[in-house]
């Protein structure tokens, strides 16, 4: 039986997380941020799941979480950095305040949980698994925010695995594709309030590509691949006696990061560019 930590475990890829690896006779302290969050959560569970409130922006609580873990336990093997939030819109006219908000909590509050549980992670060699996505090796237009604070992860996940490889310590990146979580619902709320704000010439500029990505984001909610198939590349990454550095999930995933590998810039630009023409207005670029 191992001892694991997920943060972001109130829905989504984190709960579905939570409830596979506590399934699997792991003992999993499943951060959330509201008490409620974290009743359901353990009343689903069929194993050792103990819900902790951890607001990954906020210090004080961090360190709270990492209080009340390590009086029960004195080391974690793992760590899943998953919370996060999805904020999109054209560069040009986005609030400097939701780029701030993006990278707080996708990119800041992540090196803040790391910092607040590593000496426990240390004690049992534990390993970091970073939550990605395809956005951090692919950038679309309108997704610069989010692509921005995955791009980061990902750098991040690089430097912190060779720094700590002295230890025999594993940091892996799960790059999840489209999967079913509300993570992308929630941002189609944000989009249709940031429509409402922008000035005149941001609406005349990209008001159409905005409403176009509404209904985009609308129309594959709920036809990507199921959370547990996130959950299980998770669990081999936490488990497996010689974990990949990166797990990509998804045909999307895995054809995205093939073509960003070996495609020449301009022409992966034309690529998506293409590709999203015909998606959000469904006609040729």
């Amino acid at each position: 039986m191992k001892h694991f930590l997920i943060t972001g475990a109130s829905t989504g890829i984190g709960e579905c997380c939570a409830l596979h690896l506590a399934g699997k006779g792991h003992t999993v302290w499943a951060g959330v941020r509201r008490l409620e969050d974290g009743e359901r959560l353990a009343r689903q569970a069929t194993g050792l799941l103990h819900p902790v409130l951890l607001d990954v922006t906020d210090t004080q609580s961090i360190a709270r979480a990492a209080e009340t873990v390590r009086a029960h336990t004195p080391r974690l093997d793992g760590l899943v950095n998953n919370a996060g939030i999805a904020v999109a819109g054209p560069l040009e006219f986005l609030p400097l305040e939701e780029l701030r908000r993006q990278l707080e909590v996708n990119v800041i509050g992540q090196v803040a949980v790391l910092q607040g549980f590593l000496g426990l992670l240390r004690e049992g060699r534990g390993r970091v698994v970073n939550m990605s996505s395809i956005s951090g090796r692919v950038a679309a237009p309108l997704f610069g925010p989010y692509s921005s604070s995955k791009f980061a992860l990902e750098a991040l996940s690089d430097a912190l695995r060779r720094e700590l490889k002295p230890w025999g310590m594993e940091v892996c990146v799960v790059e999840p594709g489209n999967i079913q979580t509300p993570i992308w619902g929630k941002g189609v709320n944000w989009g249709r309030e940031l429509l409402e704000k922008l000035p005149p010439e941001a609406r005349a500029l990209y008001g159409k590509a905005i409403d176009g990505l509404i209904r985009y984001v609308e129309g594959i909610d709920g036809k990507g691949l199921p959370p547990l198939e996130v959950a299980k590349a998770v669990e081999h990454a936490l488990t497996a006696p010689r974990p990949r550095t990166r797990y990509a999930v998804g045909r999307d995933a895995k054809a995205g990061i093939f073509f960003a590998r070996f495609l020449p810039d301009r022409l992966l630009d034309e690529m998506i560019l293409g590709g999203l023409v015909r998606r959000l207005y469904g006609r040729k670029g």
